[in-house]
């Protein structure tokens, strides 16, 4: 980029910018992105497979989102919270339509904190209970009560998170804790000895439960098939709301409009973000009419500055009308399939490819030292990282204390054939790099 001080850039952002999330910042500014692309300061284009912060789902700088945008803002951006706008009006019905019955009350916010901080105090107000159960391993937030559900991250050095929360052994099938008499993870015993655990600890106020169908910060980890039809029985026994979080498999990334569909559970609360808004901060919580109505009997009240935005809202269903207009889906299933393919392909040439699982375009790929013993590879996910990234690909990996490190693959939706094999091909000389090129007998 013409006339970018790289010195002074640098010297600003570290006197200025606030750290965060435990890592450093990248050390290339961004100063443009496009497609499946972005551009650094220095001109190098780097392809990328996190869609944003796995978010921007129609790639970047959408030409029909840029339209919208430019539209809507021209027309009308924000409003007084208690005031309607047509286009949430439209985003919600539209929202409605895609989803299965119950679910057909929608409230849109800005962020996946606040949806399920929102989802979390509507539970709590219909039920009456207060008791909150989720992943050992999940991520649902930064908010006080979004935060108290998570525990991949963000738990340490801020005194007591909110009482009442439980956690629920996470299904891992590569890494099963409780197995059956064929080694396989016995996620029924499981599931029982978690309730168990938990029934022993409530005080009989619980309220919900509020899991990713597939577990993302987690692992990238997918329940086995029936899990989720069990846990939401447990959750029925015991007068408990079942939330799913689809921040970030909502909306065609695994092949299906929601993530749910694979196994036809529908919650009594969904909450999606990231993927709604296409990398613009917007959220939704939708619920059925019934919860909703005694919400509002009993003075739910949860709202912020930019609850009901028309500008976001405008592009949200800017957003809907791509995914249906060039069936996503179909192209999730496609390339998803084409993906998995080539991370099996890469895992019987590196045995340091410990197991490929995911659905669509959201795929995990976990690195271990040992394929025998499944030893952790605690630094090799760095150096991947690192080295794909000089090669010109954007990775991200999900760090798990103790379990080493999974890549998140997650590029755009609308990203070419010859982009997604680029990128692997990529990937795979990275692997081959930081391992001396030793390929598996």
């Amino acid at each position: 980029m013409a006339g970018f001080d790289a010195a002074t850039f640098w010297e600003q952002a570290g006197r200025h910018l606030t750290r965060y999330g435990g890592g450093s910042f990248v050390r290339e500014p961004i100063v443009a992105a496009h497609g499946s692309w972005v551009t650094t300061a220095a001109g190098r284009d780097v392809l990328d497979f996190t869609s944003g912060q796995m978010s921007a789902i129609l790639g970047h700088s959408h030409p029909r989102i840029v339209a919208t945008l430019v539209e809507a803002a021209g027309k009308i951006d924000h409003l007084y919270s208690n005031m309607i706008s047509p286009p949430v009006v439209e985003l919600s019905t539209r929202l409605a339509e895609s989803l299965p019955a119950p679910l057909e009350k929608v409230q849109l916010l800005s962020t996946g904190s606040e949806a399920n901080e929102a989802a979390l105090r509507l539970a709590k107000l219909v039920t009456g209970g207060w008791e909150i159960v989720s992943f050992s391993r999940s991520y649902h937030g930064v908010t006080q009560g979004s935060l108290s559900a998570t525990y991949a991250a963000g738990r340490r050095g801020y005194g007591p998170t909110m009482p009442g929360n439980f956690a629920l052994p996470t299904p891992n099938a590569y890494r099963p804790d409780i197995t059956g008499e064929d080694g396989g993870l016995d996620w029924r015993r499981q599931l029982d000895l978690g309730f168990a655990a938990i029934d022993a600890a409530s005080t009989g106020a619980l309220a919900a439960c509020i899991v990713e169908p597939i577990i993302s910060a987690g692992g990238l980890l997918v329940p086995p098939p029936g899990y989720l039809t069990a846990l939401q029985a447990k959750c029925r026994e015991r007068g408990m709301l079942l939330i799913f979080d689809e921040a970030q498999t909502g909306l065609c990334r695994t092949g299906d409009w929601y993530a749910f569909e694979d196994e036809g559970v529908v919650p009594d609360i969904l909450t999606l973000s990231k993927t709604l808004g296409a990398g613009l901060p917007l959220a939704a919580v939708v619920t059925s009419s019934q919860i909703e109505q005694t919400a509002y009997e009993r003075g739910y009240f949860f709202f912020t500055t930019h609850t009901n935005d028309p500008l976001v809202a405008a592009v949200g269903t800017t957003v809907l009308d791509v995914l249906e207009s060039e069936r996503l889906d179909q192209t999730s299933q496609r390339l998803g399939a084409m993906m998995r393919e080539r991370l099996l392909a890469i895992g019987d040439r590196h045995g340091v490819v410990g197991d490929v699982r995911g659905r669509g375009l959201l795929q995990g790929l976990e690195l271990v030292l040992d394929r025998a013993t499944k030893e952790p590879a605690e630094s090799l996910g760095d150096q991947v990282t690192q080295r794909c990234w000089e090669l010109g690909l954007h990775m991200n990996l999900a760090r798990v204390p103790g379990l080493g490190g999974t890549f998140r693959i997650a590029p755009p939706l609308t990203i070419s054939d010859d982009e997604l094999d680029r990128g692997l091909d990529i990937l795979e000389i990275a692997i081959s790099e930081q391992i001396g090129g030793h390929a598996r007998g």
